[in-house]
């Protein structure tokens, strides 16, 4: 790993207390998270006292409303907060996306009486919160679910496997996608579901190319009773509820993808920098700054982007097709910057003893978690096209 300390990023922040939060996030960024990151990814440990020090420093609750001990803050602060801990772990970083991803539903669907009752322990006490669509048979197609919630009474009764779940098996709760109704999109309901109760149990985590801390893993709902209190919105409105939380995971997405790049792209200055040949740094040769200047305007443009979209989202305004261009965008301009933050270390770069190797890995999942960068294409497509024919 290079001596050199990266610069901090120049960012235009909306106010002075989103400065401070910043500040308070790069700190424990580079106290807490950084210096653990390469010994814990390579051992698989989820860093799980990390999330509890930041749901104690109000950083898991961010967007939401301060009633119920949320941040009060926009989206592109929330975004740029992601951004800074993805530079110095993409597991947390990510982590925190996903808790904020699994609280939308209830913060945006739920009563005043859910809000009141469940808001304040997923926002700041100490809960870490998984988000379940996907299975092992329905994935990009989200909408072939099979995992079943029946009526019993006051309850209801879900059966069936959820896949690739982030926290699977160490969450304290799943925001549950279920079918309640017939086939189709308008027969899925979601539910807010603890992580210990009867019937839920998780395989073991897979064993994946990178974020090798972060738990991802299958998990089975075996006659497991939920009260109705616990379902989000209306009965059928669950499929409606996951994608209106996708766009604003896209972005989550989107800002880690730039947080990875961005610590490619210090690693990768550090070293050309410092490393020398035929008498001077590596950095002096054309060739090679042309690739820092690309990689460098690549993760500006990004930025911009998925910046843009969050002020949409913030201003109320529709953002879906904007939130699909970001994270299409970002997450391809990390494995570009990776890649090539790898190529500037030369033999170093593709050993574990740099990080830009474990950047590479880690960049890879970002084109494929919340809606792969071929299903981003077609959502695009689709505003700009209409549906596609059948």
């Amino acid at each position: 790993m290079s001596d050199r300390a990266p610069q901090p990023v120049d960012r235009l922040l909306p106010t002075d207390e989103a400065r401070d939060l910043l500040t308070l996030v790069r700190d424990i960024a580079q106290r807490e998270v950084a210096p653990r990151a390469a010994e814990e990814e390579e051992a698989g440990r989820f860093p799980r006292e990390l999330f509890t020090l930041l749901s104690e420093s109000g950083l898991l609750g961010l967007p939401y409303d301060s009633e119920y001990g949320g941040g009060d803050q926009p989206y592109e602060v929330y975004l740029q907060v992601l951004e800074e801990l993805a530079r110095a772990r993409l597991t947390v970083a990510l982590g925190v996306s996903v808790h904020t991803l699994a609280t939308y539903p209830l913060a945006a669907f739920g009563t005043k009486e859910q809000h009141a009752e469940h808001l304040p322990a997923m926002l700041g006490g100490g809960l870490l919160g998984g988000y379940c669509l996907s299975e092992p048979s329905s994935g990009s197609d989200a909408a072939s679910l099979r995992t079943r919630a029946v009526r019993d009474g006051d309850d209801w009764v879900i059966d069936g496997t959820k896949a690739w779940i982030t926290h699977g098996g160490v969450a304290d709760f799943y925001t549950v996608m279920a079918r309640t109704g017939g086939e189709g999109a308008r027969g899925i309901s979601a539910f807010l579901v603890p992580g210990d109760a009867a019937g839920i149990s998780a395989a073991a985590p897979e064993r994946k190319m990178g974020m090798k801390g972060s738990p991802t893993a299958q998990v089975h709902f075996d006659g497991v009773r939920v009260s109705d209190a616990r379902r989000l919105g209306e009965e059928g409105q669950g499929f409606a509820i996951a994608l209106s939380a996708l766009d604003g995971g896209r972005l989550g997405i989107a800002a880690c993808a730039i947080g990875v790049a961005q610590a490619a792209l210090d690693e990768a200055v550090g070293y050309a920098t410092e490393r020398r040949q035929f008498g001077r740094p590596i950095a002096d040769f054309q060739g090679l700054r042309f690739m820092l200047a690309d990689m460098a305007t690549q993760i500006e443009a990004g930025r911009a982007l998925y910046l843009a979209a969050a002020r949409l989202r913030d201003a109320g305004r529709p953002f879906g097709r904007q939130a699909a261009m970001a994270k299409l965008h970002c997450t391809d301009t990390a494995m570009r910057v990776t890649t090539d933050a790898v190529q500037v270390l030369g033999g170093y770069g593709y050993t574990a003893d740099f990080p830009a190797e474990r950047y590479m890995r880690e960049a890879k999942v970002l084109q494929i978690v919340e809606g792969t960068n071929q299903i981003q294409r077609m959502v695009i497509a689709r505003h700009l096209a209409g549906p596609e024919t059948r």
